[in-house]
């Protein structure tokens, strides 16, 4: 295949959406709500979201308990980890990777919701939308 000088244009335009299953909509709701500090755009049974920063957090209720995995994190990015961490804890949020420097002043965390739900925090200095 012969290349050419023109830089490609991936067809992937960035991530769009975290959805978490949760229990109890009504519940989780508030919860996020009082988390993320907005209230929801969008508001059915089915479905509830909310626009974080220009990205979707979306919340849809379980029909039957599910386990929650471990291996997909999304990072919401802040500007202080630790203190955006202890916040998630005092709101019954539970421990799940405490807050690190992975290098380059790059620094990450993670907690679980009450459903057991992974929400991951980093605060980048380098990435720029």
């Amino acid at each position: 295949m012969a290349s050419t000088s023109q830089p490609s244009k991936s067809e992937f335009l960035g991530l769009r959406t975290t959805i978490y299953t949760v229990s109890d909509i009504t519940e989780a709701k508030a919860w996020y709500a009082k988390v993320f500090d907005t209230q929801p755009y969008f508001d059915e049974p089915f479905y509830v979201g909310f626009n974080i920063g220009g990205y979707e957090l979306g919340l849809t209720p379980e029909e039957k308990p599910t386990p929650k995995g471990e291996n997909v994190f999304s990072y919401w990015g802040v500007d202080n980890v630790q203190k955006t961490y202890r916040r998630l804890l005092d709101n019954g949020a539970t421990k799940f990777e405490e807050p690190h420097d992975v290098g380059g002043d790059i620094v990450v965390a993670a907690v679980k919701d009450p459903w057991k739900n992974l929400i991951g925090i980093i605060y980048n200095p380098h990435f720029k939308l």
